[in-house]
């Protein structure tokens, strides 16, 4: 041995779960943004979790509807997750997430895409076996509003767009039968 000590399974098992969980919270917060999903993007936090965005700190019900709201101004969105780095301490951790947000927003009579780039900065808790997000501040690092640019999708139709509330394939599945 190079005096690491002997390699515990379950320790490093427990590690990769909690890993695995709040990864899939995150993922869970940023679909239900994108897909108006609110119960989706709540899901991600405790009860009594502290959230604080810049224009709006408080608890998660209020944030949720705050985000929610905003969002559908919005005639899309898209948020990216970037680098995640976790350090797990039993049934508690913290993080920092990088993301990138696409939003299609109305401005003064027309459309911009506006891109954000930022971080979460995170406190997580396991209770009941159940990872959630218990603090969160974002941090908004750089944004970009410029003319939309989507002359491609104006020349191929034929490529599938989002929905949101329920409609985007994503939540409805209706493949055709296969093979007619």
């Amino acid at each position: 041995m190079s005096g690491r000590g002997a390699f515990d399974m379950e320790a490093a098992m427990r590690d990769y779960v909690a890993r695995r969980d709040i990864v899939d919270c995150v993922c869970r917060y940023m679909r239900g943004q994108d897909r108006l999903d609110a119960a989706q993007q709540r899901s991600a936090f405790h009860d009594d979790a502290y959230v604080d965005c810049g224009p709006f700190a408080g608890a998660p019900d209020h944030y949720v509807a705050f985000a929610q709201g905003g969002l559908a101004g919005c005639a899309y969105t898209h948020h990216m997750i970037g680098q995640v780095q976790l350090t797990i301490d039993g049934d508690r951790a913290s993080g920092e997430v990088y993301f990138i947000a696409y939003h299609r927003i109305p401005l003064n009579g027309a459309d911009k895409d506006m891109i954000f780039g930022g971080r979460y900065v995170d406190e997580y808790a396991c209770r009941n076996g159940d990872w959630r997000i218990a603090k969160r501040r974002e941090i908004a690092d750089w944004t970009r509003t410029i003319d939309p640019a989507d002359d491609f999708l104006k020349l191929e139709p034929a490529y599938h767009r989002p929905g949101r509330r329920g409609a985007d394939f994503s939540e409805m599945r209706d493949w055709p039968r296969w093979p007619e």
